[in-house]
């Protein structure tokens, strides 16, 4: 069959021929209609994320497809070395989950990993509440912007969003924002708006950055009346955007109701990513959940890998 192969983690893929998988006990066969490329894939295929293969492989976290049966799917997670950007996949029978008549295949297959980030983060991770506060630090992506609009469908009370790139205001309002922090100006202004708002109240904060934006979220976190416990924060990190690590003082932590938390690969069990998936793919419509997509043919994938004029989300069609 046909695939993206990645047989250098510095080169981009390569649309080649490779060997079609056979489902094992527990799997289903798939035969792929669409894959999203992701941040997540491009670290795996990259070989720079945790969870990345040896090559030859290939990439693919998720997609949607067809079964055997005739029934239309999103799935996740497919067997390696056979990622989702292949003709065909074998992936855990507990990894698919039916998509919704109304939600076409391009929409699935864009919305389904960023919007499952602050999905499984806020429910899984956060145990989020209706009425509470959220801080979406790095909005201004993909997954940001669908944090935006799944903390409101969910019912959160007030929306906080940071950014680097402070034209995109107007644009997170939009989606439901109550306040926007530019992350560009000088770190004390910085401080003081962040430490505003967590005194005004934030009970969770989504990180997709980390790096030196992260560490100025929990510095400001220490407010609270002499003698009184500060107010408690889940602080949880989706991405690493803004850099692999911080510098944070030991103090930052006990001065503060900070609990930090991960969502991601490992954190999450792979039958509850998919399951938070289903959740939100019967929300697409009902809370109007948007993001910007391009289809692509696989055969482009070495081409349109290293497109930097596209922006908008890219799904490879076999």
């Amino acid at each position: 069959m046909k695939a993206a192969v990645v047989n250098d983690t510095n080169l981009p893929p390569q649309y080649l021929e490779f060997a079609e998988p056979q489902a094992q006990p527990g799997e289903v066969m798939v035969t792929v209609r669409g894959a999203a490329l992701s941040q997540l894939v491009r670290a795996q295929a990259s070989g720079k994320h945790y969870s990345s293969p040896k090559p030859p492989f290939v990439p693919g976290a998720d997609g949607v497809g067809v079964l055997d049966n005739g029934e239309r799917v999103y799935f996740a997670f497919p067997r390696n070395p056979v990622g989702a950007m292949a003709e065909r996949v074998a992936v855990s029978a507990d990894c698919v989950v039916a998509i919704p008549e109304g939600i076409d295949d391009l929409t699935a297959a864009a919305i389904a990993n960023p919007g499952m980030s602050s999905w499984a983060a806020l429910i899984e991770r956060a145990s989020f509440e209706p009425g509470e506060a959220v801080l979406i630090n790095g909005a201004t992506g993909a997954s940001g912007r669908l944090a935006i609009q799944i903390a409101r469908h969910l019912g959160a009370g007030r929306i906080v969003v940071t950014g680097r790139n402070p034209a995109t205001e107007s644009e997170l309002l939009a989606l439901g924002a109550d306040r926007f922090i530019p992350l560009q100006q000088d770190e004390q202004a910085l401080a003081a708006q962040l430490r505003a708002e967590i005194d005004t109240g934030i009970d969770i904060v989504l990180d997709y950055l980390w790096g030196p934006s992260a560490a100025a979220i929990m510095r400001a976190a220490d407010s609270h009346a002499p003698g009184q416990a500060a107010r408690r924060v889940r602080f949880v990190n989706i991405g690493s955007l803004g850099g692999a690590s911080m510098d944070l003082p030991a103090g930052a932590l006990r001065s503060s109701g900070l609990e930090l938390l991960g969502s991601g690969l490992g954190s999450v069990s792979n039958a509850a990513l998919v399951r938070c998936v289903g959740q939100l793919l019967q929300a697409v419509s009902t809370a109007g959940l948007q993001v910007a997509t391009v289809a692509r043919s696989l055969a482009q994938v070495s081409s349109a890998w290293v497109d930097d004029s596209l922006h908008e989300r890219i799904v490879f069609i076999p």
